[in-house]
């Protein structure tokens, strides 16, 4: 097999979703033929990674957006070049709008960009351009997604909202149920919070994929390797690690950050005897605005510097 080539950028690409130094990326890469998901393997491995995430969380500009009616909720991203564009009232309405009108879509992008803008003949796609040149900076639709129950409620969050709706953390949760409406809002509500706040990636240790099982667990496996034990004693120190992992990934799995000590399963179980009524979670959608999206970082100084030497 030949090496794949490992290019400063791989480098870099590696250094940015896990905070490990420079060349111990360069050697997890030469150690997995440039492969970057056994790379961060790897380093997670020799406990060399700072984070598992497979992106980056860097942040960009612009603001997400929350619209909800009835049993359907939409949940969109638009950035822009500067913070100071997120607090514009015209941007704002911009990011509002779009939210509505992806309600009446699939989350598509080319189809929420070809829909009708409200009180305008132009499509979502021309409003932008048109907001392009009005605000002056360039704003693109990043993603967008909907939520959607036959029965039951939408709940939603934004953390640290700069108006209704908008912010740079927000939350759609799905509560399936019969049950009273208004005691599902709130519960809803405190559930959305914890996800924003816990950021959790599966809603129960059944949704968990074999191959995400078993790449976690052969992470595990190789770390507990190196304590010398046996290769039983190795098995039950993964499983009880694994549980660790469930508990950290899997919302029910996860401690209630409302009162820190309240298992989330515990907590639906309780609510569901306050409701009289089974409520099942049929799913969640956390965005952080920039998430994924790695942006250059200039050294001012050296270019000032730089600059006065020419």
């Amino acid at each position: 097999m030949m090496m794949a080539t490992i290019s400063a950028g791989l480098v870099k690409e590696l250094r940015d979703k896990t905070g490990a130094g420079m060349m111990d990326c360069k050697k997890a890469l030469k150690e997995t033929n440039a492969d970057i998901e056994e790379a961060i393997d790897w380093l997670r491995t020799k406990g060399l990674a700072a984070a598992a995430k497979k992106s980056g969380r860097v942040a960009s500009e612009g603001l997400v957006g929350i619209a909800s009616k009835g049993t359907k909720g939409s949940i969109i991203e638009v950035n822009s070049e500067t913070d100071f564009v997120s607090r514009n009232g015209e941007f704002q309405s911009l990011v509002r709008n779009v939210a509505e009108v992806t309600l009446d879509t699939a989350g598509d992008i080319s189809e929420i960009s070809g829909s009708i803008y409200p009180e305008t003949q132009r499509t979502v796609q021309e409003e932008i351009t048109h907001q392009i040149a009005t605000i002056g900076e360039n704003i693109s639709l990043r993603r967008a997604q909907t939520l959607s129950v036959t029965n039951g409620i939408i709940a939603t969050y934004v953390h640290s909202a700069l108006a209704e709706g908008l912010g740079k953390i927000g939350v759609l949760l799905a509560l399936e149920s019969e049950g009273d409406r208004k005691k599902l809002a709130s519960l809803g509500k405190q559930l959305a919070m914890h996800v924003a706040a816990a950021r959790p990636e599966w809603i129960s240790k059944d949704d968990v994929s074999a191959d995400d099982q078993e790449r976690e667990r052969k992470v595990l496996r190789e770390q507990a390797s190196d304590t010398g034990k046996t290769p039983d004693i190795i098995e039950k120190m993964v499983d009880g690690r694994m549980r660790k992992f469930y508990e950290e990934v899997c919302l029910l799995e996860q401690t209630y950050v409302i009162d820190n000590e309240t298992k989330i399963s515990k907590v639906l179980e309780g609510a569901i005897k306050d409701i009289g009524a089974e409520i099942a979670i049929k799913g969640f959608i956390c965005y952080g605005l920039g998430e994924g999206i790695v942006k250059e970082a200039s050294d001012f100084a050296a270019e000032v510097a730089a600059t006065a030497g020419a």
